[in-house]
């Protein structure tokens, strides 16, 4: 039998469909189960638990006990949606977060785009940023001007979307690495986002200090420039900070399921 799991994992219910195929006649079926998402006095994880369920009942090797690793031989797919991450992003259980952005510009994410679905209320609630850090990146590069003379201008760069740049201004690589050991050194930020203006065009800047916060040791560290290379800097910085806020989250819940399985899983799923 080869098995490929479907697995929705809701914050009350889990939904597992698995489709069975018979290697011999070819034939396939499919088992349809809802498990409790949470039910500690039973299993530890609801998708580990029903796979286990799946095998037990038609892997023909028998019960598949919980104090052991689940076999992988037989599973072909494991495919897992989760509300994990929006969970922990409403109930702000994200890890600790600093922000890296262009100098001049640290509340831009802040301020957003002045969108406001009740236009005339006087009291607008905006949900506080997932970032609790600031760090001002001294770097500037600029679009060449239309019609702009550059024949005699240093620092003329092309963008990966073929406009032209003017570096202003390279990053002092020796004191962002002082400020990122200064921050590391406080034991509270775990993770990184690090948003620079013209990244979506030129990478060059955030990949040299994304280089240097890995080497400091933090392990997680979102550039915007991979996160969402897009031009808009507010929807590209919020983008990016989310990820490094929720990435470690689900990162501990991956492993953690994982886990219950053989060393085979990770070359399967």
């Amino acid at each position: 039998m080869l098995f490929d799991f479907s697995i929705d994992r809701g914050g009350t219910f889990t939904d597992i469909y698995c489709e069975i195929t018979d290697q011999d006649k070819k034939t396939k079926f499919s088992k349809v189960m809802k498990l409790l998402s949470v039910d500690p006095q039973n299993y530890k994880d609801a998708p580990t638990e029903g796979i286990r369920r799946v095998l037990s009942e038609y892997a023909g090797s028998g019960e598949i006990g919980r104090d052991v690793k689940i076999p992988t031989a037989q599973i072909r797919s494991i495919r897992m949606g989760t509300t994990v991450a929006t969970n922990a992003l409403l109930e702000r259980k994200g890890d600790r977060v600093a922000l890296l952005i262009s100098e001049g510009l640290r509340d831009t994410l802040e301020i957003g785009n002045q969108s406001r679905p009740k236009i005339f209320d006087l009291e607008i609630k905006k949900p506080l940023p997932v970032y609790e850090r600031i760090l001002e990146i001294s770097e500037r590069i600029r679009p060449v001007f239309s019609g702009e003379d550059i024949s005699s201008t240093d620092g003329i760069i092309e963008g990966a979307n073929g406009q032209k740049y003017v570096v202003l201004k390279k990053p002092d690589l020796a004191k962002v690495e002082q400020d990122l050991n200064a921050l590391k050194a406080e034991g509270e930020i775990t993770s990184l986002s690090i948003v620079l203006m013209h990244s979506y065009a030129f990478t060059e800047h955030e990949t040299a200090i994304e280089e240097l916060a890995k080497k400091v040791g933090f392990q997680q560290v979102s550039v915007s420039s991979k996160v969402m290379p897009r031009v808009k800097l507010v929807k590209r910085g919020q983008t990016c900070c989310v990820d490094a806020y929720l990435n470690p989250h689900i990162f501990r819940y991956l492993t953690g399921f994982v886990h219950g399985f053989d060393e085979h899983l990770m070359e399967k799923v």
